[in-house]
């Protein structure tokens, strides 16, 4: 795999960064940098993701705030994008993860309230848009929710 010099502020799209889909609390000595073909594939996640983000907010965002100022929108929270195989190892990832390629995100989720409005919602994206995905999965640990959601690379 051909790394990239990383640009952690590059935009994968207005509301996700590079960095935000790549940071990890391990510290490998690969540094967790994608190939190219894994960036690609993050902007494909990061277009799942801003569709989820747009509609979450206009369902269920903040109504204190009828302003249509999108600094009150509500953030969707990636608490796990790309891994390297390192970093995939150290936190006990499966082989062979989506994470691996940049096809999987997993998504922060306050309660299982939002986890299952997330995942309803991507459901409602692939529908509307006939867009296939690969892994859509509602995981909980303890009191932290998640949403794994991975696309299919694109070649597929």
């Amino acid at each position: 795999m051909n790394k990239v010099e990383m640009n952690k502020d590059m935009r994968l799209s207005p509301h996700f960064s590079l960095g935000e889909l790549t940071k990890t609390s391990y510290h490998p000595l690969d540094g967790n940098i994608p190939s190219h073909v894994a960036i690609e594939n993050l902007r494909r996640v990061c277009g799942w993701l801003e569709i989820l983000r747009e509609r979450y907010n206009r369902l269920y965002g903040d109504r204190s705030q009828e302003s249509g100022d999108s600094r009150y929108d509500i953030p969707v929270i990636i608490s796990s994008g790309y891994r390297s195989e390192e970093v995939n190892q150290k936190c006990g990832g499966a082989k062979g993860s989506n994470h691996l390629t940049g096809c999987a995100v997993d998504i922060k989720c306050l309660g299982p309230e939002q986890m299952i409005r997330y995942a309803c919602l991507l459901l409602d994206t692939a529908d509307e848009n006939r867009w296939v995905f690969d892994e859509l999965i509602q995981e909980k640990r303890g009191t932290t929710y998640w949403v794994h959601f991975a696309v299919r690379p694109k070649d597929l």
